[in-house]
């Protein structure tokens, strides 16, 4: 039996990990790549250590992850401890059981090979299909949580609803209250963290409905929470404007968010606004505009998360195409140690940021810089990241299609085909569209299988928006 690794010795290889990360991501390496890295320079940590640390996962964030996919499969979260945790990790002699061995696959998305569990958890597939049973509710409830039989209520139904109910409150309280900033602020959230479940102009419909319910209620002297929902809606509206590829629009709603983000004091909503006004001069082709916002952006964003969003998706892509090589690789380093600084290191929704989204941009950089290779290796991550058929992945997919376009048209043009098949015309946003000719430029000169497929298939597909202003939506 190996000699045991005192706690200083743990608390140092933890710190290495860490820089080696760190110094992975740089390079683009996948997940599988650092976790690799990880071992070889410090042979102490075991595979199943090494996956949650190319992750940047604490122990505390594997067992929040595990019990996540427990409740999603309708079942009690299990009983599952970091003691525990770390005994697998460490001990040769104790190993997960089955069901464990299955979830720490799906919370890691690894194979049983990749975390070292083949030969120690016996039948063990990664993706098992039967249903775990560990504290099942009852024998009525499917894996969905659902009764069977039950009608599944869908966020298409709660969406109007919110702002039926904005609209009820604003009856009861003509004047406004506490009451209806609490509501205001939950309908803002509900669109937000709801984001990309509709169709863009559904939500643009609904969003701006809500706002317009609220800017009755605004004054000279109107109190600050009700300005900062409307400065948040506002911003919600200028990122769906530009998702519905109209950017005089999409401006003007972003300056009324930085307009009510600074009057009430909210410094995250003024560096995100900032962020969004860089990416809508960036996609016209303004760079001067775009670097303007994004270093005002960078410089309203309090530490942690949100300035590590606007070092990403605002300075990196920017200098990167400003052909500023090394100055975006010191505003990636930024967004890794604010990243990492960070004690959650992500949130969802709109106004949040992820590894994900961090992938995205450090891939679409890598792509304008001509480092072809980074480039599919980060988007190949992001795209393991994020559902099928949503906007996440749709934009991974399509990076990663142009990334493989000069070597590999074939596979390039087959990647379209399949966002142009998993997700309708209706929820393809404008920036999809940008990328999906862009990839049609890259194919026009390589004739190979998919190609004349995904060509004739663009040329077919509808526009966001026709020429008398109806919504394919």
């Amino acid at each position: 039996m190996a000699a045991a690794i005192t706690r200083s010795r743990r608390a140092a290889i933890a710190r290495e990990a860490s820089l080696i990360r760190k110094r992975c991501q740089r390079s683009g390496f996948t997940i599988d790549h650092i976790a690799a890295a990880i071992r070889e320079e410090l042979p102490e940590v075991t595979e199943l250590e090494a996956w949650r640390m190319a992750l940047g996962w604490s122990r505390a964030d594997t067992i929040a992850q595990i019990g996540e996919l427990y409740v999603a499969d309708g079942l009690l979260p299990p009983g599952l401890s970091e003691s525990m945790l770390c005994r697998w990790e460490h001990d040769p002699d104790d190993w997960p059981g089955q069901e464990y061995a299955v979830m720490l696959c799906r919370a890691y998305r690894a194979q049983p090979g990749q975390l070292g569990l083949l030969g120690r958890v016996r039948q063990l597939s990664a993706w098992s299909a039967e249903v775990i049973g560990y504290g099942r509710h009852d024998a009525g409830v499917a894996a969905s949580g659902r009764q069977e039989g039950a009608d599944p209520m869908t966020t298409d139904a709660g969406l109007p609803s919110v702002r039926e109910s904005l609209q009820l409150a604003l009856l009861a309280e003509p004047d406004g209250s506490p009451l209806v900033d609490e509501l205001a602020e939950a309908a803002a959230d509900h669109y937000h963290l709801n984001y990309s479940k509709h169709p863009v102009p559904v939500l643009f419909r609904e969003v701006r409905a809500a706002r317009t319910l609220l800017a009755g209620l605004l004054s000279p002297g109107g109190g600050t929470e009700l300005q900062r929902q409307v400065g948040r809606l506002s911003g919600l509206l200028g990122n769906l404007a530009f998702h519905l590829d109209d950017a005089a629009g999409a401006r003007t709603h972003l300056g009324t968010a930085v307009a009510y983000a600074n009057r009430c004091g909210d410094t995250a909503l003024a560096a995100w606004a900032y962020g969004a006004q860089s990416m809508v001069a960036r996609h016209t082709g303004n760079l001067t505009a775009a670097f303007s916002y994004a270093e005002r952006g960078a410089a309203a964003a309090p530490g942690g998360l949100v300035r590590a969003q606007l070092h990403a998706w605002a300075l990196l892509p920017t200098l990167a195409q400003q052909g500023r090589d090394q100055e975006a690789s010191a505003a990636l380093d930024v967004a890794l140690a604010e990243l990492e600084a960070d004690p959650v290191g992500e949130a969802p929704g709109r106004f949040g940021f992820d590894e994900a989204e961090l992938a995205l941009h450090q891939a679409e950089a890598h792509l304008v810089l001509g480092r072809t290779d980074q480039a599919r290796a980060r988007a190949e991550v992001s795209a393991a990241a994020c559902t099928p058929a949503t906007p996440g992945w749709a934009a991974a997919t399509l990076v990663l299609a142009q990334a493989e376009a000069p070597d590999q048209p074939a596979d390039a043009a087959q990647r379209a085909l399949d966002v142009l098949d998993q997700v309708p015309a209706s929820r393809l946003r404008a920036t999809a569209r940008t990328r999906l000719e862009s990839l049609d430029g890259l194919l026009a000169a390589r004739p190979a299988d998919n190609v004349a497929d995904f060509r004739e298939a663009l040329r077919t597909l509808p526009p966001p928006v026709d020429a008398y202003g109806a919504a394919s939506a």
